[in-house]
C-alpha cells in the first residue's frame, strides 16, 4: 500500500507539470520498448496507461498523432494495431539514452571556449545552433562552453577565444551563461517528488509487476525533462551544493529496484507484430552503471 499511496503523490505531481500523453508514449518507448525491438501491441500501451489512469482514447488520439508527426509507424495485422519507432527518431532516441543513462560531467580543463560570432551572421539561426549544442550565452552575441566542447560545423568560422579566471569568475560565468538555478529547482522537486517511493521501497518491491513499470516510466518521464535540459557542466563551475549528483543517484537507485518487476510485466504481456513477446535487453540493466 505505500507503495500506491507514493505512485499516487507522483501521479499529482504529473499532472501537475505541462506534459502530455504523447510525452509519456516517448518515455514508454525509449526507456522500455525500442530496447526490445521497437514495437508493440497498441493493447499493451493501452494496458499501461490504464493503470495510470489514462483512457484508451486519449492514448488513441496521442498515438495517431505521433504516427502523423513521422515518430512512429503503424501496421495492422488482422484487426490489432501495432506501432513501431520511425527511422525519424532513431538517431533522437539513441542520443537520449546516452544523455540520461550514460553521461558523465566532463573534465574542466580550467577554461571555457568563447565564441564570437560575426556581425554579419543572422543571429537567430546561429543562436538555436549553438544553444542546442549545449553552448550557455552569459551575454547577448557571447557564447561560452567549458573547454574542449565539440564546436558546431555552421559555427567554424566565428571569433574563438579562452576565457579563463578563478574559481568564483568560473561559477559567475557558468551562472549567466545557463539557466542553472532553474534546473536546480527542478531536480529539487524531482527528489521530494520520488524521495517517498524510495523510502516505501525500502519496505519491499511493488505490490505488482505493473505499478513496478508504472513507478520506472514516470521516473524515467520526470528525469528525463530535467537532464535532457541540463548542459552538465564540470562540478567545478557548478554551484556549492548542486543537486544534479544526489538527483541522478536517487533515480538510478529507484530504477534498479524496479526493473527486474517491471521487466517481468514486458515479457509476459508485451507482443509485437508476430504475435511473439517482445525479445528482452539484457543490456538495460547497465543503465546508471556506465
Amino acid at each position: 500500500m505505500r507503495h500506491r499511496a507514493a505512485l499516487a503523490r507522483i501521479l499529482d505531481h504529473v499532472r501537475g507539470e505541462p506534459s502530455r500523453t504523447w510525452s509519456i508514449i516517448i518515455t514508454l518507448y525509449g526507456d522500455a520498448i525500442v530496447p526490445r525491438g521497437g514495437c508493440v501491441w497498441l493493447g499493451t500501451l493501452l494496458a499501461f496507461f490504464d493503470a495510470i489512469g489514462i483512457s484508451g482514447g486519449v492514448v488513441r488520439t496521442a498515438m495517431s498523432r505521433l504516427a502523423s508527426d513521422g515518430w512512429l509507424e503503424r501496421h495492422r495485422v488482422s484487426r490489432n494495431s501495432y506501432y513501431r519507432l520511425a527511422e525519424k527518431g532513431k538517431e533522437t532516441f539513441r542520443q537520449a539514452t546516452e544523455h540520461i543513462y550514460h553521461l558523465r560531467p566532463p573534465r574542466w580543463r580550467g577554461h571555457y571556449e568563447l565564441l564570437l560570432p560575426d556581425a554579419g551572421m543572422e543571429r537567430e539561426p546561429m543562436r538555436t545552433i549553438l544553444h542546442e549544442a549545449g553552448f550557455g550565452e552569459p551575454a547577448p552575441g557571447m557564447w561560452i562552453a567549458p573547454a574542449g566542447a565539440s564546436i558546431p560545423h555552421a559555427a567554424s568560422g566565428v571569433l574563438r577565444l579562452h576565457a579563463s579566471g578563478d574559481s568564483d569568475t568560473h561559477r559567475t560565468l557558468a551562472a549567466r551563461g545557463w539557466p542553472l538555478e532553474a534546473t536546480a529547482h527542478a531536480y529539487r522537486r524531482f527528489m521530494a517528488a520520488f524521495e517517498p517511493l524510495r523510502a516505501a521501497l525500502d519496505a519491499g518491491p511493488p505490490s505488482t509487476d505493473r505499478d513496478a513499470l508504472v513507478a520506472r516510466v514516470l521516473l524515467i518521464h520526470e528525469y528525463r525533462r530535467i537532464v535532457l535540459r541540463d548542459p552538465i557542466l564540470p562540478i567545478e563551475i557548478l554551484p556549492e551544493s548542486w543537486p544534479g549528483s544526489a538527483a541522478r543517484s536517487l533515480c538510478a537507485e529507484i530504477y534498479a529496484r524496479v526493473l527486474e518487476g517491471s521487466e517481468r510485466w514486458l515479457d509476459e504481456n508485451a507482443t509485437d507484430e508476430t504475435g511473439g513477446a517482445l525479445p528482452s535487453a539484457r543490456e538495460i540493466y547497465k543503465r546508471f552503471k556506465g
